[in-house]
C-alpha cells in the first residue's frame, strides 16, 4: 500500500509537517513513510484501526517518541523534539488517551504544572485553575486531588492544562471516550472556540461519526501507512470504514435480542443495594444466558454497582442490602474471592487496573487463569502451559502485537483493552462484567468485542455491559437497564427501546 491522496489542499500554509515518517521497534514498522501535515486553525482529524500508527505519529509530533527517519517541519523549519517539554516549550501539547496527570497532585497544581510561578499560593492557583475549568464548562474542584477523580474528570483536567499552555497546535488522543454526551458537546464547542483562535488541532477518534462532524480534513492510516487524506466533507462514514480496514464492513444497525437464546436461571440477584453517596438502594437480577445493558451518565453509580459486585467496592455495613450469587447470599471482602465464585469483571479505566503494564501480554493472561478456581492452589510456574492458556486467548480475542512477549504498555489502545478481556475470560466465570468493553478499541475490533460478548451469552454464561455508547447498548443487550442519582429507574426491552427514550430516562 503506497500512500495516496493529497496533503494541503487550497494553498494553505501548513503550521505543522512531517515528511516520510517512520517508526521501527525491534525492526518492525510502527509506521512507514507517513506524510502528515495540518494547517493553523484547522481540525485534522487521524482514524485507523488500532495498531495503524495514530497514535505513534501523534507521539512523534509531541515529542514522546523519537522517528527512525522522517522530518518534523514547524512553521517551516525543521525541528527534533527530544522530550515532551521540548515539544511543549515549542507550543505543542498532546492530550492523551491515558492521562499523564500526576496522581498525588491535585486538579489545579496539575494544570499548571511546568508552569508555576516561582513565588505563588495555593489559593491563586486554586483562583486561576477554576476560572479556565469553569470557561470550559467543567465540572472539577481545583481543589480535589487526582487520584480521587474519576476517569471523565481526568480526562477534563488533561484538555484544560493543554489550553493552559496555550499551545499553538494540541493533539487530542480519543478526548471523548471517557465523556457524557453532555461533556462531550462542551468540548466540540470548545474546539470551534479553539479553532477560531487559529490554534491548529489534531483529533484521533474511534468515534467516525465525531471525525466527519469536528474534523476539516480526516487522514486514514492502514498498517502503518497513510491511505488517504482528504476534505471531511467528502467522506462517508462508509468509506471511512472501507479505507480504514481494506474492505466494506457489514455491520448491522442492530443485534437487538440476537445475542442469547432462551433464558436461562437467575445467577445474580441485587437487592436495595446502597454503597457510599453513589449507590442508593439500586435492584436488578441478571439471568444466565442474557446479555444485561446498562446504561446511564457517569456518576449514576452503574459503575460503583458492579464493583460492589465484584469485592472491589464494599456496601454499607448497616442496612447495605443484599446480593445473591445464585440462592446463595455473598459479600465479598476482596476481589480474588468474586474470581474463585466465578465473577468476572472488566474495568473502564485499564491503565489504572485492567492489566499489568510491566507484563508480557501471555503473563497477563496466565494471571487471570491463576487467579481463577482452576488455578488456585498452583505453587510452580510452568511456561508449557501458560503458552498454552495465553495461545488460546490471544487467537480467540485476536490479540495483535508486533511480538506477544513485548509489555503490554507498548500495545495500542483496542489490543491493551482486548488482553484486559482475555485475562478475565481465563478465568472460566460464570458471570462476567464489562465496565465499556469498547472504549478506545477501533471499528473492526468492537465488531469482535461484541461477537466474544454474543458468544458468551450463547454458552449460557451470564453477561452485564454497562456502556456509554448508547448504539452499543442497543445493539447487544437482551434487555436493557438505566440507572439515574444510584438507581435502576427504567428498564427497557431493546426492540422498543431508542436512544432518545434511554437518554430521557438517564437525565430526568
Amino acid at each position: 500500500m503506497t500512500n495516496a491522496g493529497p496533503l494541503a489542499g487550497g494553498g494553505a500554509v501548513s503550521k505543522l509537517c512531517v515528511r516520510q515518517a517512520t517508526k521501527l521497534y525491534e525492526g518492525v514498522a510502527a509506521i512507514q513513510n507517513v506524510d502528515f501535515d495540518l494547517h493553523a486553525g484547522e481540525v485534522h482529524a487521524l482514524v485507523g484501526e488500532n495498531g495503524a500508527g495514530k497514535s505513534t505519529l501523534c507521539k512523534a509530533i509531541a515529542g514522546a517518541v523519537q522517528l527512525t527517519s522522517g522530518d518534523i517541519l514547524l512553521d517551516g523549519e525543521p525541528c527534533q523534539f527530544l522530550s515532551p517539554a521540548d515539544a511543549l516549550r515549542r507550543g505543542i501539547a498532546m492530550v492523551y488517551q491515558e492521562d499523564s496527570l500526576v496522581p498525588t497532585m491535585t486538579v489545579a497544581q496539575n494544570v499548571q504544572l511546568g508552569r508555576e510561578r516561582f513565588l505563588t499560593t495555593f489559593r491563586r492557583i486554586n483562583i486561576s485553575a477554576q476560572q479556565l475549568l469553569q470557561s470550559m464548562n467543567f465540572n472539577v474542584e481545583p481543589s480535589d486531588v487526582v487520584a480521587t477523580l474519576g476517569t471523565a474528570k481526568r480526562q477534563m483536567v488533561e484538555i484544560a492544562r493543554a489550553v493552559y499552555y496555550q499551545a499553538e497546535v494540541i493533539i487530542f488522543d480519543e478526548p471523548t471516550a471517557s465523556l457524557t454526551p453532555e461533556e462531550t458537546q462542551h468540548l466540540f464547542l470548545l474546539i470551534d472556540d479553539l479553532r477560531r483562535r487559529g490554534i491548529a488541532i489534531v483529533y484521533i477518534s474511534h468515534a467516525l461519526e465525531e471525525a466527519l462532524r469536528v474534523a476539516d480534513r480526516i487522514t486514514v492510516l492502514r498498517d502503518s501507512r497513510r491511505v488517504i487524506t482528504g476534505a471531511a466533507k467528502d467522506f462517508t462514514r462508509a468509506t471511512l470504514v472501507e479505507h480504514m480496514v481494506g474492505r466494506t464492513l457489514a455491520e448491522s444497525e442492530t443485534g437487538r435480542g440476537s445475542g442469547a437464546g432462551a433464558r436461562g436461571d437467575r445467577v445474580l440477584r441485587v437487592q436495595n443495594v446502597i454503597s457510599g453517596t453513589m449507590v442508593k438502594n439500586m435492584s436488578f437480577s441478571v439471568f444466565a444466558g442474557e446479555v444485561l445493558g446498562i446504561a446511564g451518565l457517569v456518576g449514576s453509580g452503574r459503575s460503583e454497582i458492579a464493583q460492589v459486585i465484584a469485592g472491589a467496592r464494599k456496601r454499607n455495613l448497616l442496612h447495605g442490602g443484599m446480593i445473591y450469587l445464585g440462592d446463595r447470599p455473598v459479600r465479598y471482602r476482596v476481589p480474588a474471592q468474586a474470581v474463585r465464585d466465578g465473577i468476572a469483571y472488566v474495568t473502564e479505566d485499564r491503565k489504572v487496573a485492567g492489566f499489568f503494564e510491566t507484563m508480557t501480554t501471555d503473563d497477563n493472561i496466565y494471571t487471570g487463569w491463576l487467579a481463577s478456581l482452576a488455578g488456585r492452589g498452583r505453587r510452580i510456574y510452568v511456561k508449557r502451559h501458560r503458552d498454552k492458556v495465553a495461545a488460546d486467548w490471544v487467537a480467540k480475542t485476536r490479540i495483535t502485537s508486533i511480538n506477544r512477549l513485548s509489555r503490554v504498555i507498548e500495545l495500542s489502545g483496542g489490543n491493551q483493552q482486548k488482553v484486559v478481556v482475555a485475562k478475565s475470560l481465563a478465568q472460566e466465570p460464570r458471570l462476567i462484567i464489562l465496565d465499556e468493553p469498547t472504549r478506545g478499541v477501533d471499528v473492526g475490533s468492537v465488531e469482535e468485542i461484541h461477537e466474544i460478548i454474543r458468544g458468551l451469552a450463547r454458552e449460557g454464561k451470564a453477561v452485564v455491559v454497562i456502556s456509554s455508547y448508547l448504539p452499543e447498548i442497543l445493539k447487544i443487550s437482551d434487555r436493557i437497564l438505566v440507572a439515574r442519582g444510584g438507581q435502576i429507574v427504567a428498564e427497557f426491552d431493546p426492540r422498543e427501546a431508542t436512544q432518545e427514550k434511554i437518554m430521557y430516562a438517564a437525565v430526568h
